[in-house]
């Protein structure tokens, strides 16, 4: 049941009287979007004091904002979000902020920024913009937002150029313009406004199933003086978050500060524009007292170069703000005999902690979004290296309720930019059952089951007479990405794509119709008949002189992805295997690191261990090796810093080793949904002399022990392991 408000939503009194924009559509409608200029990167300051007899034993605050908050409690950061969603279903935080408060005096100080742009990282550019919130003190409510409330516009932040695909607006702070001491009860707000209460609010709102980011302060691994002025930082590892310092210096004078993934090639310096086309120079201006250096919005970064004068800058004082979803690391660990496959490991993980914000994102700097196929891997990934499944049963709801525009789904949920991709929708049923199998959530996968039902029902009124897929023009057919690793593949995957029938949107309307028939066994419900699509793919795509699977009706050449995708979803028939294994072995990775984790499943699907091991541990120039080669601490967009136009350095769907390595390696799998039966096939490659590793399950604990070549396996009780 949803929480019943007595709180108003209260907001900047510019947008006094604007109503909210309608922004959902399919992609390829022309939709003409007129948003003010002057109401774009707006960040609007709110404080209410109060007085409290006594501390309070318990204090819960619910309170949410559009587009996002940043919380203080008499001085004291507390939390920022929330989670970007959807007006129908959209999210607040209930906080505990009992440790925060006082006898006598209070100050609930709120930042909210509304950015204004249409992207893939906020949920913007609707007009919807303020703040709502209600306090609790021993389950006494004790304030509301309403117009006893003041706030002001925060003025130092005057950037007004955008990086990355309109992702965000650089900052360029001037310390002159900022209100000093803002956060604290004692501040004299007597010159602020009251702020205006929001009429044509429309947010139904929902307590956000997932806990507020982790925030929290990194110290630099080394600090080099270049010259004079002049540093070089380095955390020792791509992050995300904002960089800070503190400076003293003469009113108006600036300092640069320049953030990037690597060093300039000659060692001067931080390569600022990166090269996933974000460009990270910004300008701070002092205000001739004490400054703290505070961006509001985040970045993807390892380096900080800051230039200023010698006597104004205080490197004691160097540290990055760092922002991911919560992640426990005692969850998931670890280690083995061989350093490189454990470095594999390392860059895998810190690409899913910090590509998992309130929700996943394809990368934390360049997109900022939540795509459905990117969350294939990246999901499977969360799960087992957090112990937690919230955030990928918070992205299924995200992508279900994207079916409002379209039951077919959409690529990027939550958010107003609108893109659609045919492969993508195809996953989501897959994705389901990945969760309820790690889970054993069968509510939630009744609850869900309708949706893949209604996606399926989207896809079949694309059917031919044969019952393939023909020209499924209104989503893009992606096949790989980028396009340069897509092995070749022989046909015209044009915006909207060529008339015709292709292999791989086959393949995935297959495996989601083989899903879906797994979920209505599992619910109880009738299955569909899919020997007459098997067939009809069969006699489109095999070329049985070849023994291998072809890319298109009317095609000869058998690519990559026409052939894993086959093997994977059993479309395969016996003969064929050892010709598609000999492909994949031939080929190896000619794909992209997305699709490579389809390429292992496949291999482990046929039983093909020695060569799935020797791909996860390859040192081709397409391999994870290949990433460390080039300095990797998070995995990459690409198999190489060039192998794409602006490839981004943290980019969690390249991910897949860490999944297949614990299921088909160390051989761990649910044997039940939930994990109470576990089944135990280790496969551990004779080079790989020593392993460990400990999960957290939602059953309880597993370790794993490999000691020359022998396994053996430690599990909470209770838990039973099928061998």
């Amino acid at each position: 049941m949803s929480k019943q408000w007595i709180a108003q939503w209260i907001q900047d009194p510019i947008f006094s009287g604007v109503k909210p924009l309608p922004m959902l559509h399919k992609e390829l409608d022309t939709v003409e979007h007129r948003h003010p200029d002057a109401l774009k990167n707006r960040h609007t300051l709110f404080r209410k004091t109060f007085t409290l007899t006594d501390a309070p034993k318990q204090a819960e605050l619910n309170i949410s904002a559009d587009d996002y908050y940043k919380l203080y409690v008499n001085g004291v950061f507390v939390a920022q979000g929330p989670a970007q969603s959807y007006p129908t279903h959209y999210f607040y935080n209930r906080l505990d902020i009992a440790a925060y408060l006082r006898t006598g005096t209070n100050v609930i100080a709120v930042h909210v920024y509304y950015q204004g742009l249409v992207n893939r990282s906020m949920n913007s550019g609707d007009l919807r913009q303020g703040l709502i919130a209600e306090l609790y003190t021993d389950r006494r409510l004790c304030l509301i937002t309403d117009d006893s409330w003041t706030c002001t516009a925060a003025k130092e932040y005057i950037g007004e150029e955008t990086v990355g695909y309109d992702t965000q607006y650089l900052e360029n702070i001037d310390s002159r313009l900022e209100h000093k001491g803002w956060t604290a009860a004692e501040y004299d707000d007597a010159d602020w406004e009251r702020p205006a209460l929001a009429a044509a609010a429309d947010h139904q709102l929902e307590l956000q199933p997932t806990p507020a980011l982790s925030v929290y302060e990194r110290r630099p691994q080394s600090v080099q003086r270049l010259s004079a002025g002049r540093f070089v930082i380095d955390f020792g590892t791509e992050l995300t978050g904002q960089f800070t310092m503190r400076a003293c210096g003469g009113s108006g004078e600036r300092i640069v500060i320049r953030c990037g993934e690597e060093l300039n090639p000659d060692g001067d310096g931080v390569r600022y524009e990166l090269r996933c086309n974000c460009k990270y120079e910004e300008v701070w201006t002092l205000s001739g007292g004490e400054d703290v250096l505070s961006f509001y919005e985040y970045k993807a970064f390892r380096y900080v170069e800051v230039l200023g004068s010698e006597e104004a800058i205080d490197e004691d004082s160097f540290a990055a703000v760092v922002r991911h979803y919560p992640l426990d690391e005692s969850s998931c660990r670890f280690s083995s005999s061989d350093p490189v496959l454990d470095q594999i490991w390392s860059i895998c993980a810190n690409g899913v902690k910090y590509g998992a914000q309130e929700n996943f994102v394809d990368c934390p700097s360049r997109e900022k979004g939540q795509y459905l196929g990117d969350n294939t891997v990246i999901g499977h990934t969360h799960m087992y290296l957090s112990g937690d499944a919230r955030l990928v049963k918070k992205a299924l709801e995200d992508f279900a309720r994207s079916t409002a525009v379209c039951s077919g789904m959409m690529a990027v949920a939550p958010g107003n930019f609108m893109q659609e991709i045919a492969d993508f929708s195809l996953q989501w049923p897959m994705q389901l059952w990945q969760y309820y199998r790690h889970t054993g959530d069968l509510a939630f996968l009744m609850e869900m089951a309708p949706v893949g039902e209604k996606l399926v029902a989207y896809f079949d009124k694309y059917k031919d007479h044969t019952g393939l897929l023909y020209h499924v023009a209104e989503k893009w057919n992606l096949v790989d990405w980028p396009d340069n690793l897509r092995d070749g593949y022989d046909f015209p995957l044009t915006r909207p794509v060529t008339e015709g029938c292709h292999n791989v949107v086959n393949a995935y309307y297959y495996g989601c119709k083989k899903t879906m028939n797994e979920i209505r066994k599992e619910l109880g419900l009738p299955e569909e008949d899919l020997a007459p699509l098997k067939d009809a793919f069969l006699a489109a795509f095999y070329d049985a002189e070849a023994g291998l699977f072809v890319d298109a009706v009317g095609s000869r050449h058998s690519s990559l992805h026409a052939n894993v995708l086959p093997l994977l979803f059993g479309l395969a028939e016996r003969e064929s295997v050892p010709n598609i294994v000999r492909l994949i072995r031939d080929k190896r990775f000619s794909c992209g690191v997305y699709f490579s984790y389809f390429v292992l499943k496949a291999l482990a699907e046929a039983g093909e261990y020695a060569l799935m091991y020797d791909l996860i541990r390859g040192e081709d120039e397409h391999s994870w090796v290949n990433m460390l080669r080039e300095g990797a601490t998070t995995c990459f967009e690409a198999w190489g810093k060039d192998q794409k136009w602006n490839t981004s350095l943290c980019h969690p769907w390249a991910s897949s080793p860490i999944p297949l390595l614990i299921e088909e390696i160390i051989g761990l799998k649910p044997h039940k949904p939930g994990w109470e039966e576990i089944r135990f096939n280790p496969q551990i490659p004779p080079q790989l002399t020593e392993l460990q590793l400990s999960l957290t399950l939602p059953s309880g604990t597993v370790r794993i022990f490999v000691v020359k070549g022998q396994a053996d396996i430690e599990t909470s009780p209770g838990i039973r392991i099928i061998t």
